[in-house]
């Protein structure tokens, strides 16, 4: 995972050595002013990891930078005054990660109109193309989520069909974690009993909606596709208050709370992304920008030049090694109370 890491922010260093761009930051780079936008409270990740690390790097590539940092809390219109307040400030470039990725097309169209770079983040912005796009690669989430729940199934020989509860609406890599879904549940012979489109990725939002689908289907319920670790657990958390068996749920995020459902045997798998990998070159990016430079693309999506990370699925199999050898999660968070058991079980320490 290390490797990976050092590979990745390698790629992109070298990808910043190219031409003058038709936005970015010029001039002086001492105590500029970089944007870091996130999308909301309902996912942990980003106070807790998504901001330290951008900040950190940040601070390691230009020590007189300043970092604007600001969460939205699933609010599109606060999102927008946070980016005219940010724009105001005079920032050179601004990582944005959109509550409503249709809406954040003015923002990058406002931003570009005063030779400000914007970084997409995590969420593409489909409609209007900004200046690079950094994210794991989240239509493979949905496919490899899916599958490994799929190839469990087939392996247990279970019966019956499958719930699929989809991300945001307003967010389109959610639409593009719902295409690798179902790219992976559509031919796998399960049944696709419903499926939902969870509003702004709220937990209770999809815990109410699987438990009127549990009244509905019950025992017919083989497993369910969730796309992240929320969604995930407030899908649990409707099997375990209508008290019938809870089925192998996926998520997305490795959450140290999925972590732990996974460690309990709740959640059947999560995906590792490593913040760390997608923060950093976030920042790197970014101070590219910064300096009047146009970094390079791996890869187009959208029409804009982006860079996407492989993850890697987790299930109980493979846990200990992922998340917990690899140093990205300490057994301190997560081998607590309940938890310490399964952890001493699975040699997690």
């Amino acid at each position: 995972m290390k490797t990976t890491l050092t590979a990745a922010l390698a790629v992109a260093l070298l990808a910043g050595c190219g031409s003058a761009t038709t936005t970015g930051g010029t001039g002086s780079t001492e105590g500029a002013k970089v944007a870091f936008l996130m999308p909301d409270l309902a996912s942990t990740r980003y106070e807790q990891a998504d901001a330290p690390l951008f900040k950190a790097k940040m601070k390691q590539l230009c020590p007189s930078c300043e970092v604007i940092y600001q969460n939205a809390d699933s609010d599109a219109s606060k999102q927008q005054q946070q980016a005219n307040s940010a724009m105001a400030q005079g920032v050179k470039a601004i990582v944005l990660d959109p509550v409503d990725s249709a809406a954040a097309a003015s923002i990058v169209k406002s931003a570009q109109s005063q030779q400000i770079a914007v970084i997409a983040y995590d969420r593409p912005i489909p409609a209007t193309p900004a200046d690079y796009y950094i994210s794991f690669d989240n239509e493979k989430i949905g496919s490899m989520i899916a599958q490994s729940l799929v190839d469990h199934l087939k392996k247990e020989k279970a019966k019956g069909g499958l719930l699929q509860v989809n991300g945001s609406p307003t967010d389109a890599a959610a639409g593009l974690i719902k295409k690798g879904i179902h790219s992976a549940i559509d031919p796998s012979g399960f049944k696709l009993l419903a499926e939902y489109d969870t509003p702004d990725w709220q937990p209770e939002k999809a815990q109410q909606w699987v438990a009127g689908q549990i009244s509905q289907f019950r025992d017919d319920i083989a497993g369910v596709v969730a796309a992240n670790d929320g969604t995930a657990g407030g899908s649990i958390a409707a099997f375990k208050a209508a008290g019938v068996k809870v089925p192998p749920i996926t998520g997305n995020d490795a959450e140290v709370a999925a972590a732990q459902r996974i460690i309990a045997g709740d959640q059947y798998n999560t995906i590792s992304k490593p913040i760390k990998i997608v923060a950093e070159a976030a920042a790197v990016v970014a101070w590219e920008f910064m300096q009047g430079k146009k970094p390079a693309g791996k890869a187009t999506l959208y029409n804009t030049p982006s860079e996407l990370f492989v993850p890697t699925v987790v299930t109980k199999e493979n846990i200990k090694e992922v998340l917990f050898d690899s140093g990205l999660m300490k057994a301190a968070d997560a081998c607590k109370g309940d938890y310490a058991a399964g952890c001493a079980e699975l040699g997690i320490k």
